[in-house]
């Protein structure tokens, strides 16, 4: 294979667990990715339709609201305006009037007051309460649902001008005399229109004499006497609040203009108090007041314009663009009765609004689906890392066995049936190099199994520090006990002899009989290996006594163990025939630390080390002389050393 294929395959290798959330999440997007947008395109289409219509038909709810309102005025006067009853001046039948104006408030919520004027100056007024501000005007009590204003006999000496205040049973809760100078009726712009006109006649805005608020009116001279007007207020901050549009959308705003495009009235509290201040300025009643339209609302300009227009001039829906969004417009005439002409109301609603709860129906959408990419990404983890946690399991497990951990464990176990047959595998190799490992020192398998396929050297020279051990008197030992007790006596021996030189650095070459090879410096390098084969030496001559504390208590044998240890060259590495190899050490350094392990019983030592040994440590250990021995099988004297410990100072700098 190419050695770049290779690279980028290399480049390219992912996690299994990526692999499948890439694959899953491509095919949701895939066939997900269409079906959301075709059914966004259609349902944002579906939403600006419904949303024009629901806008046209609230909104002239909302003018038609503003329209009976208008309209429960008019038949009020124009009932009033018939009866005998108010054609005479009060205090005459006082109580039947006030009796009947307080059903027609009763009757119009939205009215503020009815009232009637007469040629002589007199005045009947009852006023609607209910709003706190209009109580705070009149200065009445809280519980005043009702205030009656009464001016007669303006005429003779003894006038009478008095604000009297009643309850919702419209019993008397107050009364307190008013100034009537400086209101007469028939100076009042509805009064004077009326009376010159003949006929019904709508009004304003314009101040109110006793309230002093911006309203509107609708007044007639009564049928029998044209020189007596009835007349009903419905103040500008009630037509505001008749003109609210927060139904139709937060940010939707509705507004009356009259025939010559000044505006009257405002849904939005911030405009309509500049309106009010504009008109309240305005206080002698006369009825034009320049409103600079765009000064009020950005769509006067377009409204003015389309109202002429005979395609939106009648309840007509238009589409326009306006402070940098899509506004939808709607405009209705709210003429009533002949009174009013030429006003208009007009609703505008930006078409974000009109169109943001299916927005946010198609957003729920976009999140369901999201929701399935993600179960689908969650569903592809979840399998990929049932997948992957059981590979990961036994590629541990192979590097494990790579580093002879091969304790027996259980086999892992998985839901796909080719993972188990890979665990089972493992399983055998890692018993079958466990059992090889008993007989061949770990580095030698280790190397062995390497995976990068390095075999064991060919034997080779180098410096190798040795250590031999044997057990005194094994022989009778033997004779002494059972097979079993020996084997294991000698098992447990061995194991924490094993154990000790291990721990040290050294390498179990070989068990011969009741004896041990201990190798440092190879197959594993060890620069202190002379050191390590000395504190090893100690350990297991330490772990002997100990061992023997509990034999004796559990009635096993004592056994008395002998060391020798040398150090120098030897040729390291696998000996055998082709077919059969076996790991151990050659020449003479062994030869020598064989025979000084035998020498102990001569000298009644433990652990003997040779001149080499003391070259090598120095003074990092208490070494006593013994001076010059004979070996068997070598011609020349051997310099003896019995090892004692290790030095204070070592001690005591570890």
């Amino acid at each position: 294979m190419c050695p770049h294929f290779e690279g980028y395959l290399v480049l390219w290798s992912k996690p299994l667990r990526l692999h499948l959330g890439v694959l899953v999440v491509a095919s949701l997007l895939c066939t997900s990715t269409p079906i959301i947008w075709l059914a966004f395109r259609q349902g944002s289409s579906a939403a600006v339709s419904a949303g024009v219509q629901q806008m046209r038909e609230m909104s002239l709810r909302l003018i038609e609201g503003y329209r009976n309102t208008l309209q429960g005025g008019t038949e009020a006067v124009a009932l009033a305006s018939t009866l005998p009853l108010l054609a005479s001046p009060p205090p005459q039948d006082i109580a039947a009037k006030q009796q009947f104006f307080l059903e027609i408030l009763r009757n119009v919520p939205n009215a503020t007051s009815i009232y009637t004027g007469y040629p002589d100056g007199s005045y009947l007024q009852v006023i609607n309460t209910e709003r706190r501000d209009v109580r705070q005007t009149l200065a009445a009590p809280d519980r005043t649902a009702f205030a009656i204003r009464t001016i007669a006999g303006r005429q003779g000496a003894d006038v009478t001008s008095t604000l009297r205040f009643l309850d919702r049973d419209a019993k008397p809760i107050g009364e307190r005399e008013i100034d009537y100078a400086f209101f007469d009726p028939r100076q009042r712009p509805w009064y004077q229109s009326a009376v010159q006109h003949g006929v019904p006649v709508s009004v304003g805005p314009y101040v109110t004499g006793t309230l002093k608020v911006p309203t509107l009116t609708i007044a007639a001279p009564m049928r029998d006497n044209g020189q007596v007007v009835v007349g009903i207020n419905i103040h500008l901050q009630t037509i505001s609040r008749l003109l609210d549009a927060q139904e139709i959308s937060p940010r939707a705003r509705g507004y009356i203009i009259d025939d010559a495009d000044d505006l009257i009235a405002h849904s939005d509290p911030a405009t309509m108090e500049r309106l009010l201040g504009i008109w309240s300025k305005n206080a002698d009643g006369a009825v034009a007041v320049d409103t600079t339209t765009d000064s009020y609302d950005t769509s006067l300009e377009t409204v003015a314009r389309l109202r002429r227009d005979p395609a939106f001039a009648n309840g007509g829906v238009a589409r326009i663009d306006l402070d940098g969004e899509r506004q939808i417009l709607q405009i209705a005439p709210v003429g009533v009765s002949g009174l009013f002409k030429g006003s208009v109301a007009a609703i505008v609603v930006p078409l974000e609004d009109l169109v943001a709860e299916a927005n946010r129906l198609l957003l729920h959408n976009l999140l369901i689906a999201a929701a399935f990419v993600f179960a689908g990404v969650a569903a592809s983890v979840l399998l990929s890392r049932m997948v992957s946690r059981s590979l990961y399991r036994l590629a541990d497990e192979a590097r494990r066995i790579g580093d002879l951990d091969v304790g027996e464990k259980g086999v892992s176990h998985s839901w796909i049936s080719e993972i188990n047959t890979l665990a089972s595998a493992l399983a055998a190799s890692r018993h079958a190099i466990s059992q090889f490992a008993l007989y061949v020192p770990r580095e030698v398998v280790r190397r062995i199994v390497n995976p990068e396929g390095r075999a064991v050297a060919k034997a080779q020279r180098q410096d190798v520090t040795v250590l031999f051990t044997d057990i005194r008197d094994f022989t009778t030992i033997s004779e002494q006990h059972s097979p079993e007790e020996v084997v294991d006596t000698l098992s447990a021996y061995f194991e924490l002899l094993n154990t000790i030189a291990e721990r040290h650095g050294g390498t179990v070459v070989q068990y011969l009989g009741d004896s041990i090879f201990v190798m440092w410096n190879a197959p594993v390098p060890d620069a202190n290996h002379a050191e390590n084969g000395c504190r090893c030496a100690l350990a297991m001559k330490a772990a002997v006594e100990e061992l023997n504390v509990a034999n004796r208590r559990n009635g096993r044998p004592a056994l008395v163990t002998r060391f020798g240890l040398h150090t120098g060259a030897a040729v390291v590495g696998s000996f055998g025939a082709i077919s059969r190899q076996q790991y151990t050490a050659m020449g003479d350094t062994i030869n020598v630390a064989s025979r000084l392990e035998g020498l102990n019983k001569e000298f009644n030592t433990s652990i003997l080390v040779s001149a080499a040994i003391h070259d090598a440590v120095g003074t990092r250990f208490e070494l006593r002389s013994l001076g010059l021995a004979q070996v068997k099988g070598r011609a020349e004297k051997v310099d003896l050393w019995e090892l004692v410990g290790e030095s204070r100072r070592t001690q005591e700098r570890g």
